[in-house]
């Protein structure tokens, strides 16, 4: 029996997508002594390099192929309209009872175009870290970043109990709280508490003229900081969960109406309780860590 299923300890990880997430997960493993081996896989060979040095990875190489060919675990972290073709690449060349998860912002699309087509001696358990940064690349990656942060797994039918335990108890390993939903409810989820988010912080940047932003205070720059995020990504996470992201823009605008009529009336009486309603929300949602990019 591999050593990791008796000890949690993996032989070799590769992490397909050395950026961010994929440099602070290949940290986490190395710091946390948790393979072996850590492999990284990507295009990049400065950042990768970087990251070696750093000591993010063990080693790397810009073969998907060549990186996954030993590897009992690969964790994609390429951005989400990448992560479905990539499993199915990486797939063909994984050893027997090998397992693949992934950071994937949305789960929907990739579950459906992945479902079914694996080879059976891989087990794909998809996964999202709630943990990140407007920030991108290996320069800014964490081995902590996981640290009291969440991660959901949305299991789909092939998954085997233990390919499902195997995974969530990597996640732990790396200082996460793993809970679990369906595909379909983890993008409702993401749509409302990030996805719509980012909309809106953008929408509140490109209506302030310009000439205003010198003056723009902390609550201004606390509000849009996610806006900061790389537009490439972000098109990429709105339009995978774009059903989703509409059903939420449609209540944002119903809150949007409401609030314009109890200006107009003037209402300061409604207004205020409007205001207070969403200042119990928020206390109630505590001081924690925000998730900037899920």
């Amino acid at each position: 029996m591999p050593q990791s299923r008796v000890s949690g300890k993996w032989q070799v990880v590769a992490i397909v997508g050395v950026g961010l997430i994929g440099g602070s997960v290949g940290g986490a493993i190395r710091q946390r002594k948790l393979a072996e081996q850590v492999i990284g896989i990507g295009h990049n060979e400065h950042e990768l390099e970087w990251a070696r040095h750093r000591g993010w990875l063990d080693t790397w190489t810009t073969s998907l192929a060549e990186g996954v060919r030993q590897a009992e675990l690969t964790v994609v972290c390429v951005p989400v309209d990448q992560i479905a073709n990539c499993i199915l690449e990486a797939a063909q060349h994984m050893p027997a009872n090998s397992l693949i998860t992934d950071v994937g912002s949305t789960k929907r699309n990739i579950v459906v175009a992945v479902e079914g087509k694996l080879p059976g001696w891989v087990e794909y358990v998809p996964a999202h870290p709630l943990a990140g940064s407007e920030k991108s690349g290996p320069y800014h990656a964490d081995p902590d970043l996981f640290v009291q942060r969440q991660v959901i797994v949305t299991p789909t039918r092939s998954n085997t109990s233990a390919g499902l335990l195997r995974i969530r108890n990597f996640w732990t390993a790396l200082g996460s709280t793993v809970q679990q939903m369906s595909a379909e409810e983890h993008d409702r989820m993401a749509a409302a508490i990030s996805h719509l988010p980012h909309l809106l912080a953008a929408a509140l940047v490109r209506a302030t003229p310009r000439q205003w932003l010198p003056f723009a205070a902390s609550g201004f720059r606390d509000t849009t900081r996610v806006a900061a995020g790389d537009p490439r990504l972000w098109t990429a996470i709105l339009l995978a969960n774009r059903e989703a992201v509409q059903q939420a823009l449609e209540l944002w605008e119903q809150q949007i109406v409401m609030v314009r009529r109890l200006l107009e009336a003037p209402d300061g009486p409604g207004l205020q309780q409007w205001l207070a309603q969403a200042q119990q929300v928020r206390h109630a949602l505590g001081s924690g860590n925000p998730t900037d990019r899920t």
